[in-house]
């Protein structure tokens, strides 16, 4: 059997000489850094440990910018904003055992998000693998096993030759639609061998595109053209895709009212005739979908969230387009369509023949008003008050990172996020802690704006530490606090079905002299000085902390 040479690449004599005759001092680490360099990385997280030194002594001789943070789950959170924000892959250098486990809470996270995270861990020594209980350091009987539920691909290194090519697979598999998070691990003693391998060069791990079949484009096209009264859900595959201007095209050209769900929030215009905004926790809205003869629902597994808590019973047709085939039809039979959600909606566009329904903006309309007359009659100014002064604040381009906490909840149905991918939360997974670390890693992405980071007191104390990391490195970042004194919703969620609280009520430090002592100015403000304080911050170089003390309520739900 011949091969043909011809494509061979053509190097100089200078580039051949570096190639047979490499730098010395080279271990398993420089073939990880030179890998991700290769592969167009710019920037790492993470944290050292004693089976990773090899990968973070050769970071020192590379070009990767590195953000160290200082628990690994907010590394991991930071990771995921970065790919969040870039839609680029986010390296994630982690050590091995407590190291590993600690990120794990993370992963999850950015797996529900699909965030493009390459975690690459540390293992024991080969010569400990395998289950044996030799006592080393940190070992697990299978480190593998703890990751495996969490991410999309695992990949095993273990020898020096190993880790390009297991690295670009991994690589690649993050960037695949869906994106999300992936495991590389490679043992210590492999890290730190001294190699004679040729420097890494440029690689290319460029994920194929997931298309729709014309087929079901076409039957797809078939129905909305036809339907009487079509209506859109759009989620966060919209986002991630960068398909927001097809959605909207579509939308205007079928007359088709439009939905976003919590992690689509942006997806469609706020304040357009056909937007529903994101009313998703509200018997209007669900009672309006229910009403559609034709739905369709593009990159969104209409989970708990997006579907008043699975109280939605579609009467209508159903369409969902999705990138990860496991969520097709997982809630509601549906015409399934596995494609990406800009390939998808592209099509789609050419296919259907335009509608016209004049009277879709006025059911928008009135819908709308009874979502709005519903929270008035609760009387939640406050609330809305503290939600209005943030919009305010933030400008229209800069992103916020939204922790798990009660005015979070009000920003998922009520926030006007105004662009595409500028508005992230924990509701993937729905775990504390990610807001102000998440902050850190979109600040890490693009420094030329400012980051906003919500949490509450709670929540916020998972991640104190990481004032330490964003002093360091100086980042845009400010973080608004809303301090009630304990895990507010839990303690609403637990009033409401106990009559009474457990575990709810927290003791808390005072978090401006504690910003204060780590060198980050801070400043107590109240919802009548929210505004301008937040403004203030935001507009001032480097990170700041906004604390506001206050009792917030979540409006009633409609789905019990």
């Amino acid at each position: 059997m011949s091969h043909d040479h011809d494509d061979r690449p053509q190097l100089t004599a200078a580039q051949a000489a570096a190639v047979l005759n490499p730098p010395a001092g080279r271990n398993g680490g420089d073939l990880v850094v030179e890998t991700l360099q290769g592969l167009g990385a710019t920037t790492v997280f993470g944290l050292p440990g004693q089976h990773a030194l090899g990968m973070f002594d050769a970071l020192r001789r590379s070009s990767l910018r590195y953000v160290g943070l200082r628990v690994e789950n907010n590394a991991g959170f930071a990771a995921d904003a970065y790919g969040r924000i870039t839609g680029e892959v986010a390296p994630l250098l982690l050590s091995t055992g407590p190291g590993a486990l600690t990120s794990l809470a993370a992963l999850q996270e950015a797996a529900a998000a699909s965030a493009p995270v390459l975690a690459i861990s540390s293992q024991i020594p080969t010569a400990g693998l395998g289950g044996g209980r030799h006592g080393y350091l940190h070992e697990l009987r299978d480190q593998q096993a703890s990751v495996r539920d969490i991410v999309k691909s695992v990949h095993t290194v273990r020898s020096a030759s190993q880790i390009p090519s297991a690295i670009a697979a991994a690589w690649e598999s993050a960037l695949t639609a869906p994106h999300g998070p992936v495991w590389v691990e490679i043992p210590q003693d492999v890290l730190l061998a001294e190699t004679t391998l040729p420097v890494v060069s440029a690689m290319d791990a460029t994920p194929r595109e997931l298309y729709p079949r014309p087929e079901l484009t076409i039957a797809a096209a078939h129905l909305l053209s036809n339907a009487e009264r079509p209506v859109i859900i759009a989620g966060g595959g919209v986002v991630r895709s960068d398909a927001s201007g097809k959605l909207r095209a579509l939308a205007e050209k079928i007359d088709a009212p439009v939905v976003t769900t919590f992690g689509g929030k942006g997806a469609f215009p706020w304040e357009h005739p056909l937007s529903l905004r994101s009313w998703l926790e509200d018997r209007h809205t669900t009672d309006f979908l229910e009403d559609a003869d034709v739905l369709l629902v593009v990159g969104s597994g209409l989970g708990e969230l997006s579907s008043n808590y699975h109280t939605f019973r579609p009467r209508g047709r159903v369409i969902q387009i999705e990138a990860d085939a496991g969520k097709l039809e997982s809630n509601h039979p549906a015409l399934g369509i596995h494609s990406d959600a800009r390939e998808a909606l592209a099509d789609l566009l050419e296919a259907v023949e335009r509608r016209e329904d004049p009277a879709a903006a006025e059911r928008v309309r009135t819908v709308l008003e009874k979502v709005r007359v519903r929270i008035e009659a609760q009387e939640l100014t406050l609330e809305q008050q503290v939600l209005a002064a943030v919009r305010e604040a933030l400008p229209d381009a800069a992103p916020s990172f939204w922790d798990m906490t009660i005015l979070a909840y009000w920003a998922w149905s009520a926030f006007d996020a105004r662009r595409p991918n500028t508005m992230h939360s924990a509701q993937g997974a729905g775990g504390l802690g990610y807001g102000f670390p998440a902050a850190i890693g979109a600040a890490a992405a693009d420094p030329t704006k400012p980051v906003l980071a919500v949490s509450g007191d709670g929540g916020a104390m998972y991640s104190i530490a990481e004032l330490a990391t964003a002093r360091q490195y100086d980042l845009p970042l400010t973080w608004l606090i809303v301090d009630d004194g304990g895990y507010g919703i839990l303690r609403e969620y637990m009033t409401g079905a106990f009559g009474e609280t457990t575990g709810t009520e927290l003791a808390r430090p005072d978090f401006v002299a504690l910003a204060e002592s780590f060198g980050v100015p801070a400043v107590r403000t109240t919802p009548g000085s929210l505004a301008a304080d937040l403004s203030k911050a935001l507009a001032t170089p480097g990170p700041s902390v906004v604390v506001l003390p206050a009792l917030l309520r979540m409006f009633e739900p409609t789905h019990l």
